[in-house]
């Protein structure tokens, strides 16, 4: 087993319910990974080269919470796909960035067209690919599955695996932090943080 370098964030620390809710009470806009974040990563084509790709309904509800606490939500991804653009349809997501291979490009973009600096973001993301915009956004969030180097470098790491609830939690924990849970989640559904898990 590799050592860490002197200084460098152990992910152990940072799993689950920690949730960074000092970094995240700016948050204006979560920006999304596609493939491992929104989806588990699977990619299934048929054999007219369609793809096929599984969102999560908490995931989703998830998104839809944040719009109510609003929260703006954003996807850059590197691939293409007339699935993502039909889900990001589906879930009134405004910003949608594809074939994007230079996130860091796409992050600029992405502030261009929102209004909405860096410094206002958040980014989840599981490959290396999704480190450059995690880099320069203030708040860094990754699934539990992904990997290594991205685990290493995020402010807060999910228990849930990518496609099987990490954004839904993210979501959560961006809610309490920007003090709207009563407003989005209690008021509808009756529901503490406890409740849903959180140890505050």
């Amino acid at each position: 087993m590799s050592q860490r370098e002197p200084g460098q964030k152990n992910p152990a620390q940072k799993i689950g319910f920690d949730f960074p809710f000092d970094k995240a009470c700016h948050i204006r806009m979560l920006i999304l990974d596609v493939d491992g974040v929104m989806t588990d990563g699977s990619i299934i084509m048929d054999q007219h080269g369609d793809e096929w790709k599984a969102f999560n309904v908490r995931d989703g509800h998830g998104i839809k919470m944040l719009q109510r606490a609003g929260i703006s939500i954003a996807i850059i991804t590197g691939r293409s796909s007339r699935v993502v653009a039909a889900r990001a349809h589906d879930l009134s997501i405004e910003f949608v960035i594809q074939g994007c291979l230079n996130k860091a490009e796409g992050l600029a973009a992405l502030e261009q067209q929102s209004g909405i600096p860096a410094k206002y973001c958040a980014m989840m993301g599981d490959d290396v690919l999704d480190l450059p915009p995690m880099y320069q956004c203030s708040l860094s969030l990754t699934p539990a599955d992904a990997h290594q180097a991205v685990c290493s470098h995020a402010d807060w790491i999910s228990d849930a695996a990518g496609g099987h609830g990490a954004i839904r939690q993210a979501a959560e924990g961006l809610i309490l932090a920007t003090g709207a849970w009563n407003e989005v989640i209690q008021s509808r559904y009756h529901t503490s943080p406890a409740e849903c898990g959180w140890r505050l």
